[in-house]
């Protein structure tokens, strides 16, 4: 399935336009992550916990889309946008939601 971010997909036509499509993700970070991401803030540097806990929420998001857009008989979306937030009572748990529309092409 071809998801893009671009309102058309080059070379291809659209031959229906079936409805917005989204899905969403929220994982939350423990204890030690939220411990080690701190001292990387404090001595500079990337977290790699929170990284792949952020690519795993994005994959998961996307894939919910996919399924949406299959189920409405699509085999496209397109202008899809990522959204990235922090979310709960404490900020621990971070949240993902892709939508975009789902279309089917030739």
């Amino acid at each position: 399935m071809i998801i893009t971010t671009t309102p058309t997909i080059e070379g291809r036509t659209i031959e229906a336009y079936l409805g917005v499509v989204a899905g969403e993700a929220i994982v939350g970070a423990n204890v030690f992550r939220d411990l080690m991401a701190s001292l990387r803030d404090i001595v500079g540097g990337r977290s790699a916990a929170y990284e792949r806990e952020l690519e795993r929420a994005r994959s998961i998001a996307l894939q919910e889309m996919e399924e949406k857009c299959r189920e409405l008989g699509g085999n496209a979306v397109v202008g899809v946008d990522l959204d990235y937030e922090v979310v709960g009572a404490t900020g621990s748990m971070l949240m993902v939601s892709a939508s975009g529309t789902a279309v089917r092409i030739r």
